[in-house]
């Protein structure tokens, strides 16, 4: 693993190697409010108006207000008067802040009680001395806090398992339906429609799925995969893998990437798709392929070189689908019904 915390000059018994701190001067400190400002934007979650009180001290207009009432409002900070967001920023507020933004527990369980076991499953510092968390931080300090913690939760090894056919069609925890075709997971605290990077260990497959369900309810597993993810870097018969997660933000946020918008439409002058395909598309997003006459899927040759032989005719009313599930170049050929045929290219890119 590559040594993201580099050794500095650590304030007599205070951090004791686990988190080195730089003895900062008084100019260096970070308030409450650039602080926390920093920890929301890492995690690329949009915030929206809420009915939730703002708090006395940061009124509208004034800077991060929406996110800060937000984050008041979902719990990530307090429900206290007053925010106090330019007084410095102390680490135990950061640490706290730290594990409620990266969702390493529900917020009921991460609570300023709860600061001793969440630093005993993710070690950033000591806490048995209280004077040691009341030390303020600089900006540095706390991008080093972010980073140790951010490698901790992609190194972390957690058990999948599949959900499909027992609950597809019904409803999800967030009110939508479950599709088992579509590349989604249920995750027990990450916020809805958050994009998830998950690694088979065993193979080093990877799937980006997006959040859109609560579970599992099974002891010792951390993620239910949907049809189409689990299978796309796993068999099927295996039930349940052992995978690495990383976190890529909310899907509106990770997928505004800059991409192509051009389409390939026309498979011959006279057979025109509805849509076609793009040169370039983000992960996540589902292709959908129809027209008004009938034409034919003939295959499909994925980014690994793996060719699959479809024939399958659409025909008016009808339509082709297709999730891509892995980063790369995708190359449909199409054929229509007097046996012409063209090669459409697409690339499909990660976004975030």
């Amino acid at each position: 693993m590559v040594e993201l915390m580099r050794t500095v000059t650590v304030l007599t018994g205070v951090f004791c190697c686990v988190l080195p701190i730089i003895a900062s001067a008084a100019e260096g400190e970070i308030s409450r409010r650039e602080g926390f400002l920093q920890l929301w934007q890492s995690i690329q979650r949009p915030a929206t108006s809420t009915r939730e009180k703002p708090y006395d001290d940061v009124p509208a207009g004034s800077a991060g207000f929406t996110e800060i009432t937000f984050a008041k409002y979902r719990g990530i900070l307090d429900t206290t008067p007053s925010f106090e967001p330019d007084a410095k920023l102390t680490l135990r507020d950061a640490l706290l802040w730290l594990y409620r933004t990266r969702s390493v527990a529900a917020i009921e369980d991460a609570q300023m009680v709860d600061l001793p076991v969440l630093l005993e499953r993710y070690p950033l510092a000591h806490a048995e001395n209280p004077a040691t968390l009341d030390k303020s931080l600089t900006q540095e300090e706390l991008t080093l806090l972010m980073q140790r913690l951010d490698t901790m939760l992609r190194e972390e090894e957690h058990e999948v398992s599949l959900y499909a056919e027992k609950f597809h069609g019904k409803g999800t925890a967030f009110g939508e339906t479950f599709d088992m075709h579509a590349l989604t997971a249920a995750h027990r605290t990450f916020p809805h429609n958050t994009l998830v990077r998950v690694t088979n260990v065993s193979n080093g497959k990877s799937v980006t799925v997006r959040i859109n369900d609560r579970g599992p309810f099974v002891e010792g597993r951390d993620m239910d995969l949907s049809l189409a993810a689990f299978t796309s870097i796993e068999e099927r018969s295996k039930g349940k893998f052992m995978a690495r997660f990383e976190r890529l933000g909310d899907a509106s946020v990770s997928r505004s990437c800059s991409v192509e918008k051009r389409m390939q439409q026309r498979i011959t002058k006279s057979v025109r798709l509805d849509g076609g395909i793009p040169h370039t598309m983000p992960m996540g997003e589902v292709l959908t392929l129809r027209a008004s006459v009938p034409f034919v899927v003939k295959s499909v040759i994925y980014p690994d070189g793996n060719s699959v032989r479809l024939q399958e005719w659409i025909h008016p009313g009808e339509h082709y689908t297709l999730t891509p599930s892995g980063e790369g170049e995708y190359r449909f050929r199409l054929g229509t019904a007097e046996g012409k045929s063209r090669e459409m290219r697409m690339r499909v890119v990660a976004c975030g």
